[in-house]
């Protein structure tokens, strides 16, 4: 049966891909696909990081170009060659890192692209009267005049959608549109695409969080190794089952056990007060302490003060007041390097900006913070020997230490950092949204890593906002709320919603 014939109905699928065939040099990454998107479902996309998800859409907004194979919109055979024909074509897409300019407006954000339609003659009249029927037909209501870079990221990500809906867009492509989300702004997003769903709008969606792909798709195809696996009706398939066909075997997620920390504080906070990037005090009098071989669980509503927590803590953030002290150490306004010396290794929330050189080849990012007499004189072949080994015992997809850095999936990307960092040999590990934009296989892989720490004896403090694998990895759990601490729980005796409470700031 054609993929067009499958979905059945008088109309033509919003979308064929027809034997979609992409390579990267010795990487297959899509492999002759055949897939029908409906018009007006919402569809996900799902796959392991490398799995070709990404690509096929890259493809579709005029990223890349297909090697073989057509795509066909509306029926008709398309010609797309660019991001503007995709636009053309009424195709939208709204990128898992925003592509935004943080020093303009809104208003400026949303006017890029538009220099040969409304933007030369009144275009931000014409602009602000479509925002003002956007807000009020989809609850999308935003100050045009606010400065992106400020605003919070879920408004951000609200930008991002807006570019689309502004040039009527019919097809939205969201790829990973909840990893920088909370549970509540998450659920405020897939309400709004339920609402565009029903007014003729087609959606695909790219994520790893099945849980959300069973609660807001119709459908869902799987893609592994390139080649698409099939597609199922949400009705007839359940969260197991999607992941083993993405992984290709069952998976099993690793358990915390109940073993004690060794008994003796390894970092000792006190009273610690940070400033955030627009000079407000951000993190205000927190105290706590972390023992060696205990994995202490951060957790609250994105913008509550965690991450500029974490980056004191690392050295990138200078701290207002307060006490910081690793063993008989003041690391308080301790440099990156200095830390690194006293086996403090940090993964950062955001692995493009901190933790990684995109343009630099993935051997080089492997030196990134190691020993300065050891990178002063480098033995290249040994550095990418090394890499290609480290790659390996990580998971790392492709394995080929000479790509650049910024050609490898988020997952992948994670997964690099990750060994990294580990295979310093840390004392204390600082870790940032280890699972952000991860599928559930290197999810297990990251997961097991960071309790095999914890049973050599590393202490490790765990930023989330996922609250299960806070949850299943974390010995105690901190809650944090307008930059104090809300509260204190031990990991078997509390749950999401009492988490949930004290994230709102209810005691």
């Amino acid at each position: 049966m054609s993929v067009r014939s499958e979905l059945g109905g008088a109309l033509p699928p919003a979308i064929i891909f027809d034997r979609i065939d992409k390579r990267f040099g010795a990487v297959h990454a899509n492999r002759a696909i055949q897939l029908a998107i409906a018009r007006g479902e919402i569809h996900a996309l799902v796959g392991e990081n490398g799995a070709g998800k990404s690509t096929l859409m890259s493809i579709l907004f005029g990223f890349y170009r297909a090697d073989s194979g057509r795509i066909l919109i509306d029926g008709q055979e398309s010609r797309i060659a660019s991001p503007s024909d995709a636009i053309a074509y009424g195709i939208g897409m709204v990128h898992q890192h925003f592509m935004l300019v943080e020093p303009m407006s809104v208003a400026d954000n949303l006017l890029l692209g538009h220099e040969g339609g409304f933007a030369l003659g009144g275009g931000r009249k014409a602009l602000l009267a479509r925002l003002d029927v956007l807000a009020r037909d989809y609850d999308l209501a935003i100050d045009p005049d606010a400065i992106v870079g400020e605003l919070p990221v879920g408004l951000q990500q609200r930008v991002e959608l807006l570019k689309s809906l502004v040039r009527d867009a019919d097809i939205l492509v969201l790829d990973e549109p909840t990893a920088v989300l909370t549970p509540g702004e998450a659920d405020r997003l897939f309400a709004l695409l339920r609402d565009l769903k029903a007014r003729g709008k087609t959606i695909i969606l790219i994520t790893h969080k099945l849980r959300e792909v069973m609660a807001i798709a119709d459908r869902v195809s799987v893609l592994r190794q390139g080649a698409l696996v099939g597609t199922y009706p949400i009705a007839q398939t359940h969260e197991a089952a999607l992941a083993a066909a993405m992984i290709g075997r069952r998976v099993q997620m690793p358990q915390r056990t109940d073993d004690a920390p060794i008994d003796t504080p390894l970092l000792t906070v006190q009273n610690l007060s940070a400033r955030d990037a627009r000079g407000r005090i951000a993190v205000m009098d927190v105290s706590f302490t972390l023992r060696r071989g205990e994995i202490l669980g951060i957790a609250g509503v994105a913008g509550n003060g965690q991450t500029e927590l974490l980056e004191t803590l690392a050295g990138l953030r200078p701290h207002e007041r307060g006490i910081v002290r690793f063993a008989h150490h003041d690391i308080a306004d301790a440099s990156p390097d200095d830390l690194h010396a006293l086996g403090i290794r940090h993964i950062p929330e955001d692995r493009l900006r901190y933790g990684l050189v995109s343009q630099f080849p993935i051997w080089e990012n492997c030196l990134i913070g190691a020993d300065a007499e050891e990178s002063a004189l480098i033995d290249r072949p040994a550095a990418i020997d090394d890499a290609a080994w480290m790659m390996q015992a990580y998971d790392v997809r492709p394995n080929n230490p000479l790509l650049r850095a910024g050609a490898l999936s988020g997952g992948n990307q994670q997964k690099l950092i990750l060994g990294r960092e580990i295979e310093q040999k840390p004392q204390l590990l600082l870790v940032g949204q280890p699972t952000r934009g991860v599928d559930i296989g290197a999810i297990a892989f990251i997961h097991h890593r960071l309790l095999d720490l914890r049973a050599q004896g590393v202490a490790i403090l765990l930023i989330s906002v996922e609250l299960d694998e806070i949850l299943r990895l974390s010995d105690r759990i901190l809650v944090m709320h307008q930059g104090r601490i809300a509260g204190e729980r031990r990991a078997g005796e509390t749950d999401e919603r009492d988490l949930g409470l004290l994230m709102a700031g209810i005691a």
